[in-house]
């Protein structure tokens, strides 16, 4: 059984920011916050979390400069916390449900999914491995405790949840009439080039392009653009005089998203039919010509063609349904005793706000 592809986020799940956040007292590193059915969330684990959160937050483009200010960081604080307050007992009341079925990791389990891991990203070597733990502030133990969680965490969803729903082809056909733009096949295009480079100057203090050279590459252009114009062929041609590296498929390029080309080329190509050549195209390095092969336009794909994709994203829109559902209902049949009354009101105030999104907001 193959875990990384669902569970590769539990090797960022408990990271550190250096120098941050001002270390706490040892006289409050246990205080209790909540207790969820006897379960406990201490300040510890809480700021532990900010932490992780606010990290995730630089690496999204954040200044760290601007949490040595007192009252931003203060403020980015508050705005994490109350999704940490409900995500973590989420996961308390999941794992806690876990426990009661009885599942559990086998160390074989993660010894599997950490070879995944460690291969995937390239931290096969032992020491590159290491290092990658100690930047993250992780210790292998530390790496199994987040994997079994998460492993915990996505058995009781599937158990509860996804292995219970059912796509019928009429549900599927609806999203697929209501989302077509989500099916629709890019424009394509195939094209072949000729590449004539223009000599950089190699005479001594001199650098860049010379402009005899230069206009001896565009004649040049000219008169490959002209052997073609009197009818030899294209790719033959390519494969003889082009500069580029698709002169060894004979200039062949493609097919390509029309919106992977440059806007110039893609301005250039809608004027020409399929068979049509270009006149010599001033470049970057010196002159192309361009021969269309093929071109077609965005086109919305047959339900048949996608069927699989269509039941994928009906599924994937379903199951954030059902299991924020479900989550209420475990919520609703918890314990949640707070010990700190402005932390109960903002997860209750997050609450509302999910309550009043749509599912995956």
């Amino acid at each position: 059984m193959k875990y990384s592809s669902r569970l590769a986020a539990a090797l960022v799940a408990t990271v550190a920011l250096t120098g941050q956040l001002r270390p706490v007292s040892a006289q409050v590193l246990e205080q209790v916050l909540v207790k969820v059915n006897g379960d406990i969330l201490t300040k510890t684990e809480l700021e532990a979390k900010q932490i992780a959160a606010l990290r995730g937050r630089i690496n999204s483009g954040v200044d760290p400069d601007a949490m040595k200010n007192d009252e931003t960081l203060k403020k980015m604080i508050s705005e994490v916390t109350p999704r940490i307050l409900v995500d973590t007992i989420d996961e308390m009341l999941l794992l806690q449900l876990g426990k009661e079925k009885g599942y559990h990791v086998t160390d074989q389990q993660f010894k599997e999914w950490l070879a995944d891991i460690r291969k995937n990203q390239g931290l096969d070597d032992d020491a590159k491995f290491k290092a990658a733990l100690t930047q993250e502030g992780m210790s292998i133990d530390d790496l199994r405790k987040n994997f079994k969680k998460q492993d915990t965490v996505y058995r009781v969803q599937q158990d509860e949840v996804g292995q219970k729903l059912q796509i019928t082809e009429e549900e599927a056909r609806q999203y697929y009439l209501s989302h077509q733009q989500e099916f629709v096949e890019p424009s394509m295009v195939t094209l072949r080039e000729i590449s004539i480079d223009i000599p950089a100057s190699t005479q001594k203090g001199q650098s860049g392009i010379n402009v005899a050279q230069a206009d001896e590459s565009e004649n040049k252009a000219k008169e490959v653009r002209a052997r073609i114009a009197a009818g030899e062929d294209f790719a033959k041609v390519a494969s003889e005089v082009s500069t580029s590296a698709s002169k060894s498929a004979g200039g062949l390029i493609g097919p390509i998203a029309a919106k992977e080309l440059s806007p110039a080329l893609n301005d250039l190509l809608t004027k020409m039919k399929p068979g049509d050549v270009s006149q010599p195209v001033r470049s970057a390095k010196g002159f192309q010509i361009f021969k269309l092969e093929k071109a077609t336009t965005p086109t919305v794909q047959p339900f048949e063609s996608v069927r699989d994709l269509v039941a994928e994203k009906v599924y994937g829109a379903r199951q954030q349904t059902e299991v924020k559902k479900f989550l209420g209902r475990l919520r609703s049949q918890a314990i949640i005793v707070w010990k700190n009354d402005e932390l109960r009101k903002a997860y209750e105030e997050e609450l509302r706000h999910a309550d009043t999104a749509p599912a995956g907001n």
